[in-house]
């Protein structure tokens, strides 16, 4: 018998509308999964059981509606998306005492679909890095593997979504961050197009870049929930004024005619053989679906790396300025003057990845280096982006590998930060761009998950969940069971 857990978001929702299992039951199963697997995956920095029960026992006495397929159904939140009267720390010490006197909007559309937020989620501080080894809290395990690390910065929202402690997560993604942990797990994760999803009470890191983005079991549970997610919001400026559409409107049709393109420059040196084989094979099946699959080129995108650390840690660097110590979050006690609180509560306060990156930032915006660093990188971000509307113009989505490797061993990255940057050389461009982009699994090296990632037009998810799950339905990774699930691949 299949237990609660280990339903597709989708099956939950539909036990829940027949009324076969009752939204108590349900939440209740999750906080009971989330109690037996925690110690071995430790994902969450904050539960939120007795409010989560709370909304259950209402949505029981209102009964389902069709109009709320999602109503019921457990979800977690990656601690830089800001929660009322829930402690939000972007699992840094600076945040280690916030409880926030608003919800972000992406909260109050989740609370509107009837989602129940049963907690908080584990990251990289302030969302900087890509292994989850940078929080202040605790390091989350890969749900494949209790040895290698879950991915970042969104490790806590892939780790719980793999190892069924919740149907989904949300996570934010400025150069990888909701991709490559989906990667390093076997599940399904999506950066929307830039602006698809409000920003508004999402913790800032590099505001041109972040997009928070859903993650999931399969393709289908995920283009629910983004339509959950999506939709104009006068709290941000860079919100789209467009409608949402049914992003679930063409799955289940065959992409026969469909032309996909596949950056020579995404399957050249560095990346390792196992996962390049995944992809080549993955190639085959799009192309025995039906789909045009050929070669193209983004020949600026090798510049990615080094033009998203220079645009991502200066706005980072700015927009780090605000905690400072005096209006809310971490203040050092070992003070005698204003000076000191400032100087004092942000050395104490922030970890080693975000003070690299704060002065990095600071140093690229300094008066004399402007020019020759922040706005060159924008001038090659616009190279960048040009490359991918040149290829658009001719393909509808494009494919590669999310990462060049599959999850490397905790403690390998930490006395070489360039090594750890190098990992987001595949997923930067995208978020450069603003295009929407997916990780989905296509293959196993050495018993751990390999991503497929697709990049399509902008606002074209629907086409991507389109391809996606006809490659779903076409293979058998998304099956495979983790370890903490008693499988393997």
């Amino acid at each position: 018998m299949t237990e609660l857990y280990e339903l597709s978001l989708k099956e939950l929702s539909t036990k829940i509308q027949g009324k076969e299992v009752s939204v108590e039951e349900v939440v209740k199963d999750s906080f009971n999964r989330i109690k037996d697997t925690e110690s071995q995956i430790d994902a969450f920095i904050t539960l939120n059981e007795e409010k989560s029960l709370e909304i259950a026992k209402e949505l029981d006495e209102k009964g389902p509606t069709s109009d709320k397929p999602l109503a019921g159904v457990p979800i977690g939140i990656k601690d830089n998306i800001v929660t009322k009267d829930l402690l939000t720390t972007a699992a840094s010490k600076m945040l280690y005492n916030f409880n926030p006197p608003y919800d972000a909007t992406v909260m109050t559309k989740v609370y509107e679909a009837g989602m129940i937020p049963v907690g908080k989620l584990n990251m990289d501080e302030f969302a900087m890095g890509s292994s989850t080894e940078t929080s202040y809290f605790k390091k989350t395990k890969n749900a494949w593997s209790d040895k290698k690390v879950p991915g970042g910065s969104s490790g806590g929202s892939a780790a719980s979504v793999a190892a069924s402690q919740i149907p989904v997560s949300l996570g934010s993604d400025t150069g990888g961050s909701i991709r490559q942990p989906a990667s390093y797990n076997g599940i399904v994760g999506l950066k929307p197009t830039y602006g698809r999803i409000s920003r508004y009470g999402l913790i800032a890191f590099a505001s041109s870049l972040d997009q928070i983005g859903p993650m999931t079991r399969t393709v289908e549970d995920n283009a629910m929930v983004l339509g959950a997610l999506s939709g104009h919001d006068v709290h941000d400026s860079t919100s789209a004024k467009r409608e949402v559409p049914d992003f679930t409107s063409l799955i289940g049709k065959d992409i026969k005619g469909m032309k996909i393109g596949v950056p020579k420059e995404f399957m050249g040196e560095g990346v390792d053989p196992a996962v390049r084989a995944s992809i080549e094979e993955s190639i085959e099946t799009f192309r025995k679906l039906g789909a045009t699959v050929e070669e193209v080129s983004l020949p600026h995108s090798k510049y990615g790396v080094q033009v998203y650390y220079i645009i991502a840690s200066s706005e980072a660097s700015s927009n780090l300025q605000r905690f400072d110590g005096i209006r809310y979050g971490y203040r050092s006690e070992d003070i005698t003057n204003l000076e000191d609180v400032y100087v004092k509560s942000r050395s104490e306060g922030f970890g080693d990845e975000v003070k690299r990156r704060i002065m990095l930032g600071t140093f690229s915006l300094s008066s004399g280096f402007y020019d020759a660093h922040f706005k060159k990188a924008g001038q090659v971000r616009t190279l960048i982006i040009e490359d991918f509307k040149k290829v658009f113009s001719e393909y509808d989505l494009i494919l590669g590998p999310v990462s060049p490797t599959i999850a490397h061993d905790f403690g390998t990255d930490k006395d070489n930060p360039v090594t750890a940057y190098m990992r987001d050389i595949l997923t930067i461009p995208v978020n450069l761009a603003g295009l929407p982009g997916m990780s989905l699994p296509c293959g196993f090296s050495e018993g751990m998950p390999i991503g497929l990632q697709l990049i399509g037009n902008y606002f074209e998810e629907e086409k991507m969940y389109q391809a996606a799950h006809a490659f779903e339905s076409a293979t058998e990774f998304h099956k495979k069971k983790p370890v903490i699930l008693g499988g393997n691949a």
